[in-house]
């Protein structure tokens, strides 16, 4: 079956983030699509510190710092920076269906903040090459990884999220909702969250 541009883009930042745990301290690291269910909406499990940890991998293109790239339509991974969380609320805009930020099974978010210099077709081919092409190929411009924990992320914005902006996101093949979140707002009221910084590995030689 051939990926949404959205399933894509997931899929590079899941296979990202996986790097980083596996070369990080992580150990005993699985993803959703290599094993057998890991819990509702949870891309990724891991050890760390003798802990087994899920998590649910959030990719946001908004991050990005260069006009002319924002401006680029043929790179549909490399959005203007806005400073801000996009939350899922509902997954189904149809259904109302909760998003993943209600609905996931996850201990935390790992949001990563990905722009992305590369079309749809480009990354699509990286993605199905072993791990040193796709890290030699992608071309990511700027990168930044958060790490938030699901339940206490969950309660605030459960009692605060009509005053935070809700925006239409088409996400694979269905419309779903999100509030977008400025980051220090989420930092001041989230006890837990840990900014990881730039996690994509680019002392990789490319092609």
């Amino acid at each position: 079956m051939t990926l949404s541009a959205g399933e894509l883009f997931h899929s590079a930042a899941v296979r990202i983030v996986a790097h980083h745990l596996n070369t990080s301290g992580g150990r005993d690291v699985r993803v959703a699509s290599e094993a057998r269910s890991l819990g509702s909406g949870v891309d990724i499990s891991y050890v760390w510190d003798g802990e087994v940890r899920t998590a649910k991998v959030k990719a946001d293109p908004y991050c990005g710092t260069d006009p002319a790239l924002v401006a680029d339509l043929s790179l549909p991974f490399y959005r203007a920076d806005v400073h801000s969380y996009a939350l899922e609320t509902i997954s189904n805009a149809a259904s109302r269906a909760p998003g993943w930020l209600f609905a996931s099974d996850a201990d935390e978010v790992l949001y990563l903040f990905l722009a992305v210099a590369c079309t749809e077709e480009q990354v699509a081919a990286a993605l199905a090459a072993p791990d040193d092409v796709f890290f030699a190929r992608l071309v990511v411009e700027r990168d930044e990884l958060f790490s938030l924990p699901m339940l206490a992320l969950r309660a605030w914005l459960s009692s605060s999220q009509e005053a935070y902006p809700a925006r239409p996101v088409t996400t694979g093949r269905t419309a779903s909702w999100v509030r977008l979140v400025p980051k220090e707002d989420v930092s001041a009221s989230v006890a837990g969250v840990r900014a990881i910084g730039s996690v994509f590995p680019r002392a990789q030689a490319r092609d």
